[in-house]
């Protein structure tokens, strides 16, 4: 078998080179490879939903970087069935529920299809995080009669299928409730001719005609339709998916955890690609669900669930990469949008200091490298200059975000760089978090005038701490002078030199002196670091908001 660089000698090995090694038995030596991942478009394709996506994408770029031939083959189950009306849909659209997503208008006229809106943002957001995918449309390959022989096959093996689905039947119907309706067991399930709703019962089947008769509940039609020759109906989603596994001779495919539970999706399937279809079942692991915080911000003001396109808004494409491929998929993970932004960026950058020395090769640099580059896009985009993100959403903060600011002032503070675009993508990122994910009360804002009432105020302490700072402050900002200069101005208070080592009571002093810098300048007891806010700001401003 070909091996990766990752399994040669001691090299590290995580769970997706042995998620490659077990799809490359699968299909046997030499053979092309399939993996698949499938979504259904119903509506915003979520960061848990993305975990499906990303999964089977990562164990495709393994399978590529040992030169083994693969494809990512990507099923959009967009002949679905319209379930629901989403909030903020008009209640008109409950006259589309239950036909195919592909079918329901995209209500901003935007788009072809519902179905077609809802994968445009994914595929955008999969393109910049480097996946490339061969996609598959549910509706094309219905209509098109592509499904027409494994249909027909399945219809012809009915009782057998019906007989595994009935052993996984456990829920009979509560009292009060409605049994099943009418009609007969069938594992094909057509769109209702007039209505074009799956409301349907089938009543009949002709095995010589391939006609299947049914009565449809919405619109009360009765009708036909020939299999053989229609195609305007599905397989039951159970039936469904064995069919494709043995059809596109899937190797490789994974699935949520509930598709693995007792008489799932999964465990239906199991039995069908076997006994009905003659394929061998994929390998497959189930993956956990994806948390999220920090939302209640971009909730309230953009509706519904977080997707991949938002995530990017803040996060570089290889650290949302990352999140997905540094724990094994059975992992419940979070993806936090609030404070917990600033510690990933700097565990992120850290890694990457480790990843470039060699000798230091592990677990969590195979996963940086994994998140940071694939086979078919190469490395993907950062910031040529990687300045801390804590740094660029503080400076963001106090300079209302202007780019031309943030730049001159990460330049003064250490980080110089040529252009504006040697910061970016992350300055952007940096940016959008700081207006739209950091709570208004949490925000740094820059006082626009002199608090008078509060200089007139001074203690004497902090007349002399003033007196002191605004006597050595210079014309111009250099960093590590403003920091010596802040944390000494205590020191000299009480006599000593500025590099003389604090005593407790200069520890105090300067925690005062430091809330009295805060409130003059930005109206609260703490924000960006002094040496850094004093920068942004510029003597000039800094002179005027302390009563210079």
């Amino acid at each position: 078998m070909a091996r990766s660089k990752g399994q040669q000698g001691g090299d590290p090995v995580d769970w997706v080179t042995r998620a490659a090694d077990d799809a490359i038995r699968h299909a046997g030596e030499g053979n092309l490879v399939t993996v698949s991942s499938g979504i259904s478009p119903s509506g915003p394709v979520h960061l848990g939903n993305l975990r499906e996506v990303l999964t089977v994408h990562f164990v495709a770029d393994e399978i590529a970087r040992r030169g083994v031939p693969v494809r990512h083959l990507h099923v959009w189950d967009d002949y679905d069935r319209f379930r629901k009306v989403p909030a903020g849909i008009d209640a008109s659209y409950a006259e589309h529920i239950a036909r195919p997503l592909s079918a329901v208008p995209d209500p901003t006229g935007e788009f072809p299809s519902w179905a077609e809106r809802w994968k445009a943002p994914l595929l955008s957001a999969l393109s910049e995080m480097g996946v490339e995918l061969e996609q598959v449309s549910q509706t094309e390959r219905y209509t098109s009669g592509h499904y027409r022989d494994q249909v027909l096959h399945a219809v012809s093996r009915r009782d057998d299928i019906e007989a595994v689905m009935a052993r996984y039947r456990t829920k009979a119907p509560a009292a009060g409730e409605d049994a099943a309706p009418a009609g007969i067991p069938f594992p094909y399930k057509p769109y209702c001719r007039q209505c074009g709703r799956d409301t349907t019962t089938a009543t009949a089947y002709d095995d010589a005609t391939t006609t299947l008769s049914y009565t449809c509940s919405s619109c009360g039609f009765t009708g036909s339709t020939d299999l053989s020759t229609d195609f305007e109906g599905k397989l039951v989603w159970k039936v469904d998916w064995p069919m494709r596994w043995a059809l596109e001779k899937v190797d490789f495919e994974p699935a949520g955890d509930d598709h693995a539970t007792p008489g799932s999706s999964f465990t239906v399937g199991k039995e069908l690609v076997g006994e009905i279809f003659g394929a061998p079942m994929p390998t497959y692991f189930g993956y956990s669900f994806v948390g999220i915080a920090g939302m209640a911000k971009m909730s309230s003001s953009r509706g519904g669930v977080p997707t991949a396109a938002d995530a990017l808004r803040i996060l570089e494409a290889p650290i949302l990469r990352w999140l997905y491929v540094r724990r094994a998929p059975r992992q419940v993970f979070t993806i936090d949008f609030g404070p917990e932004v600033v510690r990933l960026y700097d565990e992120w950058d850290a890694l990457g200091r480790k990843a470039a020395d060699p000798a230091r090769r592990d677990g969590a640099v195979l996963a940086y490298e994994r998140a940071s580059a694939t086979v078919a896009a190469g490395t993907l985009p950062t910031s040529p200059v990687p300045v801390p993100f804590k740094l660029l959403s503080s400076v963001a903060d106090v300079t209302a975000g202007s780019a031309e600011l943030i730049s001159s002032t990460v330049a003064r503070v250490g980080h110089p760089h040529e252009s504006v675009s040697d910061l970016e993508p992350r300055l952007s990122k940096a940016m959008t978090w700081t207006q739209e994910f950091v709570p208004e009360d949490e925000r740094t804002t820059v006082r626009a005038a002199p608090d008078t009432e509060r200089l007139a105020a001074l203690t004497e302490d902090e007349m002399l701490w003033l007196a002191q700072l605004l006597d050595r402050l210079p014309d111009a900002f250099d960093l590590d002078e403003l920091t010596t200069l802040i944390y000494g101005v205590p020191k000299l208070a009480r006599g000593m030199g500025v590099d003389d080592p604090p005593t407790d009571e200069v520890k105090a002093d300067q925690k005062d002196f430091f809330r009295l810098l805060y409130r003059l300048l930005v109206a609260a007891d703490r924000g960006p670091r002094l040496p850094t806010l004093f920068v942004a700001l510029g003597p000039e401003r800094v002179r005027s908001l302390l009563g210079a």
